[in-house]
């Protein structure tokens, strides 16, 4: 990567908005030729990881973005037996297909309702004793009925079913013929074997699921540096817990330095070991040297962080990425960019800069994936309650076991917003949207460099600074006249 105008813009310290990438000449003949598999040896057929923050990524989400081809990083607050249980679920999944949501007969619409946006097929399969789908309940079934109606008398009967196995290309115009947009899908016997969508059809074509040697969708879960992080990594471990995140606000210091150790002892050298997060050249140096694979970029961008406000530390996440990864390269690591994600182009930018992954936290919160309840307000409109990691809500639950006294020391040192609401946005409810969204946008910034991997992206780039004025001036118009 290079500046534009180097002898002026070398020295400024640049956030994401501040800056924008020079097109070049293109020698492919479509985006589809455009390969997004991340160069830290992960895994992942694509550079999305969704936040180890406590409402981002829960089951769900993160069995959605294996299954999209990122990853996703469960938090540290999450006990261990519920990070196993999420394990051994994703371990299980099918790859290739979404987790249906079932009810059996004389299960009422209540029960479908508390379930059916907790997936974005939208979709409840009603099924025998021995998993063969009898009917399926829609959105357009629950509008105007009783809610203690029973689904056998509501349910669409002989539904339109996927055989397992299929071709994309089968499956989509099996869709397609039957005018439905998802089915479930069933193996010879009949049972129920998962849901496919027909825009899934479609992504299986561009995006392979993240799975590890044994063929299992990916999962990461994040350790704080605690006294208790050996001992927690070696429980997740034995959970067959993929990759090993080691996370805290401030990752330069001796504590977090100790604890990449301490982890690294326990998950030997095979298992990727991910730490953060930092934003210099020699904090990176150090983590590394420590033991991480992959260090986390970023002090303070979040939606949710209130750290630059209440300390004034941090740094503009552009010139961060920038530094860091350029530190790592020269030892032959990689970084990932965490925070400050709102529209493709920081994606984009992140990797022109370094980057190998991106971290995206209060984008996802607002999606039927991610955990939590969907709420409305007064005027309809969806939303999900989110919370920065360092915000007092996020302590209070760290901090359960601790006396009252010491819960109410540790709350006067918070640095989040403790509660926002996200709203879902209409047709991109789904955290697999966004990133099928993400990838699209990425893909196409790489056509206009000129690149094909995210190697050559980083190599070819080249990064201008624009005034507040230029960075408005590509952002679409929302009303004319």
């Amino acid at each position: 990567m290079r500046m534009l105008h180097p002898e002026r813009d070398e020295a400024l310290e640049l956030s994401l908005n501040d800056v924008f990438i020079v097109p070049g000449r293109f020698e492919g003949g479509s985006r589809l030729e455009v390969d997004l598999r991340p160069p830290d040896g992960i895994g992942g057929s694509q550079p999305i990881v969704s936040a180890n923050m406590n409402a981002v990524t829960g089951k769900r989400m993160a069995e959605t973005l294996a299954r999209y081809g990122g990853l996703g990083v469960l938090p540290q607050d999450m006990d261990v037996a519920t990070v196993a249980r999420i394990t051994r679920h994703l371990h299980t999944a099918d790859p290739r297909y979404d987790t249906a949501l079932t009810v059996r007969p004389g299960a009422t619409l209540r029960d479908v309702m508390g379930l059916i946006r907790k997936r974005a097929h939208d979709l409840v399969v009603v099924v025998d004793r021995d998993s063969r789908p009898l009917g399926i309940v829609t959105q357009a079934d629950l509008r105007g009925r009783d809610q203690y109606t029973p689904v056998e008398r509501v349910m669409s009967r002989d539904p339109v079913t996927v055989r397992a196995g299929s071709s994309n290309r089968e499956a989509y115009e099996r869709l397609e013929t039957a005018r439905v947009k998802s089915a479930p899908v069933v193996d010879r016997d009949g049972r129920l074997v998962g849901v496919l969508t027909r825009r899934d059809a479609v992504r299986l074509e561009l995006l392979a699921p993240s799975t590890n040697a044994q063929g299992q969708l990916l999962v990461a879960a994040a350790i704080g540096i605690s006294s208790r992080a050996a001992e927690t990594a070696a429980a997740l471990l034995e959970a067959g817990v993929d990759v090993f995140v080691l996370d805290t606000a401030h990752g330069h210091q001796r504590r977090m330095l100790e604890a990449i150790g301490a982890v690294r002892a326990v998950i030997g050298p095979d298992r990727p070991l991910v730490a953060g997060n930092v934003c210099t050249a020699e904090g990176t140096r150090d983590l590394l040297e420590a033991g991480a694979d992959v260090v986390k970029v970023n002090v303070a961008p979040g939606a949710m962080c209130t750290t630059r406000m209440q300390t004034g530390v941090g740094r503009p996440t552009f010139s961060a990425v920038r530094a860091c990864a350029a530190e790592a390269r020269r030892r032959g690591r990689h970084v990932w960019a965490d925070g400050g994600v709102r529209h493709p182009r920081d994606v984009a930018l992140y990797l022109a800069a370094g980057a190998a992954r991106v971290m995206i936290g209060s984008l996802f919160a607002g999606t039927y994936e991610s955990p939590g309840d969907i709420k409305e307000d007064r005027d309809g409109r969806l939303y999900k309650e989110s919370y920065g990691m360092a915000s007092a809500r996020a302590v209070s639950d760290r901090t359960a076991e601790l006396d009252a006294f010491e819960r109410a020391r540790r709350a006067l040192f918070r640095e989040g917003i403790s509660s926002s609401k996200v709203y879902l946005r209409p047709g991109f409810e789904s955290a697999g949207e966004l990133v099928l969204d993400m990838i699209s946008g990425v893909q196409s910034a790489f056509t206009y460099v000129g690149a094909t991997d995210i190697e050559s992206f980083h190599e070819r780039a080249v990064i201008g600074v624009q005034t507040p004025a230029g960075y408005h001036e590509g952002k679409p118009v929302q009303r004319l006249g």
